[in-house]
């Protein structure tokens, strides 16, 4: 029996008190999908009692998880009673590391001032002035791949080309981009997960990030305001007083929203396109399909897979009784498969009507600030992939990240075809 049969049949038989939606080895086999299908079906709002992450909710119903994202009053991102994330120990530890609090992290009014403040970068007008140098830098790096040969796309292309991007958002020293790489896959990750062995190790790389930053914070203060988000946040009178361990959570944010999300709808691309390759021959055909096919993409990878908010009343949400301080978690990777609202969820379809009736961004007040630069980058990368190449193939078996956070990819073996 292989693994997609047996956790099917798992999923199908386990007592539904027993259903752990949070096991990270579900998401290194990309097998948790079985397990969400049951829970919309019977529980959609579902209380697991023990896991790695204590008792939680799962909320998986597209629009329950809508009705949640929405009512910050009721269900808080307030870092002072629980993270935004199920983890607590990698945004606010309890057993070691470094706390790191930010603007995902608060409620009105204090998250408005510090949305603000970066908010600019993203905004409309300002992506026009990033779209000529999105588009060099992505045809230099597919120029630059092995035609015919075996390499890793998620090294090469999908880290490569947010790296860049993060790199001048933040007007960071070009040659030492990929430290930017390092930090964010530190921020998202627990020891022992292939990226840092012990808290001591994390928390240690976390201060180094800390330090490089202040370093900049300082340069970017005493100079000329620049449209830089380091200067941004050195320059805006509310963030002038803000805390060192603040500041560092607020530039972890910032570096995990640029990085992982993209750089993994960048990869989550080729993989559905492999999978489903009449749609790559529909989009070939019909390049004007691109921006929508973009907004597939998104949903079909869902590269963030939950976030998590804290009950700060009791409170009775479809008929369970959610209790003051407990967590509880939007899965909107279940939600982008609900097949009450999304027709035919598991399937990619580059044409979709309504592609953008996604939950990948979130909704409500903590909606994906840079959601349309995100589009904009993948817009541009499949624009110059058609033009070059008749076929990316997958040669070889995925290896996805262990983590129920960021939904993404360490090595996708494929040959480019001209």
């Amino acid at each position: 029996m292989n693994h997609a049969v047996a956790d099917a049949e798992i999923a199908r038989t386990l007592p539904l008190d027993q259903i752990d939606v949070s096991a990270p080895d579900l998401y290194v086999r990309d097998a948790a999908h079985a397990y969400f299908a049951r829970l919309r079906r019977e529980a959609p709002v579902h209380y697991c009692r023990e896991s790695l992450y204590g008792p939680y909710w799962s909320i998986t119903r597209f629009n329950d998880i809508v009705e949640v994202d929405t009512n910050h009053k009721v269900f808080s991102s307030d870092a002072s009673v629980g993270s935004f994330v199920l983890d607590d120990t990698t945004l606010n530890p309890v057993e070691g590391g470094i706390y790191l609090p930010n603007f995902l992290g608060m409620d009105p009014p204090k998250h408005d001032v510090h949305r603000q403040t970066v908010s600019p970068i993203v905004a409309p007008q300002n992506l026009a002035n990033f779209e000529g140098l999105i588009r060099e830098r992505t045809q230099k790096v597919l120029d630059g791949l092995p035609l015919g040969e075996c390499f890793n796309w998620v090294d090469r292309v999908s880290i490569e080309l947010t790296t860049m991007m993060l790199a001048t958002l933040f007007d960071f020293p070009f040659e030492e981009r990929r430290k930017l790489t390092r930090w964010s896959d530190v921020v998202t990750t627990r020891p022992g997960d292939g990226i840092v062995d012990t808290w001591e190790q994390r928390e240690q790389e976390l201060r180094e990030c800390a330090a490089y930053f202040q370093r900049l914070w300082a340069e970017r203060a005493a100079a000329q305001p620049k449209f830089d988000l380091i200067s941004m946040l050195a320059h805006a009178p509310a963030m002038r007083t803000m805390p060192p361990e603040e500041f560092l959570g607020t530039l972890a944010l910032l570096i995990v929203g640029g990085n992982d999300t993209t750089r993994n709808s960048m990869s989550g691309g080729v993989l559905a396109h492999h999978l489903f390759p009449d749609e790559w021959r529909k989009v070939a055909g019909d390049r004007s399909l691109i921006p929508n096919m973009v907004s597939e993409i998104i949903r079909w990878q869902t590269p963030i897979s939950h976030m998590r908010r804290t009950a700060l009343q009791d409170f009775d949400f479809k008929g369970q009784l959610i209790h003051k301080g407990d967590k509880v978690v939007m899965w909107y990777l279940s939600g982008n498969r609900d097949d009450t609202v999304i027709d035919r969820p598991h399937d990619f379809i580059a044409d979709r009507p309504r592609a953008r009736h996604h939950l990948s961004f979130g909704f409500g007040i903590h909606r994906c600030l840079g959601n349309r630069l995100a589009e904009m980058q993948l817009r541009i990368l499949w624009e110059e992939i058609f033009a070059r190449f008749s076929r990316i193939e997958v040669v070889g078996t995925p290896t996805r990240i262990p983590s129920n956070l960021v939904r993404g990819f360490a090595d996708l073996p494929v040959v480019v075809h001209a």
